[in-house]
């Protein structure tokens, strides 16, 4: 019995890259008529080794680089939701400190949805008027949601697209030229219509491009910041006094009921969005820029051996498949599915696949999203406080709506899941306020009467 001499150069070549498994070549047709079999068991126990080693150093690595990224996504959310938050405060604390338009209440003209507002009413019809304007703002919110909600799950994208559209032309062109008419009043700036109503078109245009179309993602952020505030200063405008507390407080409570219940409105529309696979319409939400998504990994798939599928399972992985394709192309290597299971018995299975996360990979057009209703009533909260004149209570309302926040970004990266941003902040808000208000700013007004200095 003797080998080819051809296939003996061939062994010595392959044996000097130690990454490459031999077989002993396959007899000449001479001396035997049957096909060479290599020892299937050594192959499957050596492949499995390998793989074993390979799938052990790939999952220490991830984890070290899970390590990394969780500090950095904490720090990068914390950072990437403050940011947008605080500007739009400032720019509805500034407007309301320096404009004067958005604080007076003296024309007696409100929102449609809040019809009662009998001026000097007694402290009980107050109540009462608060409570049902409070009821009825809640209400018009809840249909409103549940109708969005109907009509994204039957699939009328165009009548969504529709509606939104025509929301954010009157903010970006009615309500935009209010504010820029009362600004420059304010600041006594002289401007010709025409000069205006060019600034006004070239500025509305833009926005509902890069909002409802295309467009570089700080310039979209930049414009869900301004209709934000600019829908606050509406509300701070058009509510009644105790009318716009109490909604901030029925709000808060209505947005635990629609995003943590099962049938809540916002629940539902949050799981249509993640059973279809499609992002939330960016007109209701502001993204960050960075999303971080649950990805498994699986093991490739192989080619097939005896009709039946190989994959890493069986030991073979794709990096094996690919030399034993070109550099045994001649030689017939077999194994059973017995040898394999001996195999697997004497190694060990392999470790289940990995749950990793992963960036998203398309260049921060996905990220960590926040609802524009927050941005407004966050903003609503502060300056209300900001139209008392009292910087204490402003300051207290800002630093506890971004505590709010942060303990919020805490609970979700606990629960990974979608959480209401509405309820911690505004709880602390209103409480900062109020202590604020009627106790801090009273306390510190006596001592500086008492010229006393803490």
């Amino acid at each position: 019995m003797s080998y080819d001499s051809s296939n003996d150069e061939m062994t010595s070549l392959l044996s000097a890259d130690p990454t490459v498994r031999v077989a002993p070549p396959p007899l000449t047709a001479a001396a035997s008529d049957e096909p060479y079999i290599a020892p299937s068991q050594n192959m499957d126990r050596q492949a499995l080794e390998e793989n074993q080693h390979n799938e052990q150093n790939r999952i220490s690595s991830s984890e070290e680089e899970e390590e990394d990224d969780d500090l950095s996504y904490g720090a990068e959310t914390v950072i990437a939701l403050f940011v947008p938050v605080t500007i739009c405060m400032a720019v509805v604390v500034a407007t309301v400190m320096s404009v004067s338009y958005y604080t007076d209440q003296s024309n007696g003209v409100y929102l449609a949805y809040t019809p009662f507002h009998t001026a000097g009413a007694s402290g009980g019809q107050v109540a009462l008027e608060t409570l049902a304007n409070a009821s009825i703002m809640i209400g018009v919110i809840l249909v409103m949601t549940v109708v969005l909600v109907l009509l994204y799950k039957y699939r009328w994208y165009k009548v969504i697209h529709g509606w939104l559209m025509l929301s954010s032309l009157m903010l970006l062109f009615l309500f935009s030229l209010l504010y820029f008419k009362e600004v420059f009043r304010a600041y006594n700036v002289i401007s010709d219509w025409i000069t205006v109503a060019i600034f006004v078109w070239n500025f509305g245009v833009l926005g509902m491009m890069c909002i409802h179309w295309k467009g570089p993602l700080l310039v979209q952020q930049s414009y869900l910041i301004m209709i934000s505030a600019l829908m606050a200063l509406v509300f701070i405008k058009y509510l009644p006094e105790w009318t716009a507390w109490l909604i901030l407080a029925f709000v808060s409570i209505y947005d635990l009921f629609a995003v943590l219940c099962p049938s809540g409105p916002l629940r539902m529309l949050v799981n249509l969005s993640q059973e279809r696979n499609e992002p939330i319409f960016p007109a209701l939400i502001y993204s960050s820029g960075m999303m971080w998504m649950i990805t498994a990994t699986t093991p490739p798939s192989g080619s097939e051996s005896d009709g039946q599928p190989v994959t890493e399972q069986d030991g073979f992985d794709a990096t094996w498949q690919r030399r034993n394709q070109s550099n045994f192309a001649e030689v017939n290597l077999q194994t059973s599915p017995e040898s394999r299971e001996a195999a697997r018995h004497e190694i060990g299975t392999p470790p289940p696949p990995q749950v990793r996360r992963r960036d998203s990979g398309d260049g921060g057009t996905k990220g960590v999203k926040l609802g524009l209703g927050d941005f407004i009533f966050y903003s609503v909260l502060v300056g209300k406080a900001a139209a008392t004149g009292d910087w204490n209570t402003t300051i207290a309302c800002f630093i506890a709506i971004l505590i709010g926040l942060c303990l919020t970004l805490i609970l979700l990266a606990i629960y990974q899941k979608a959480l209401p941003a509405l309820p911690i902040s505004i709880t602390f808000g209103l409480i900062f306020y109020f202590s604020t208000d009627l106790m801090v700013g009273p306390f510190m007004d006596r001592l500086i009467e008492s010229q006393v200095f803490i």
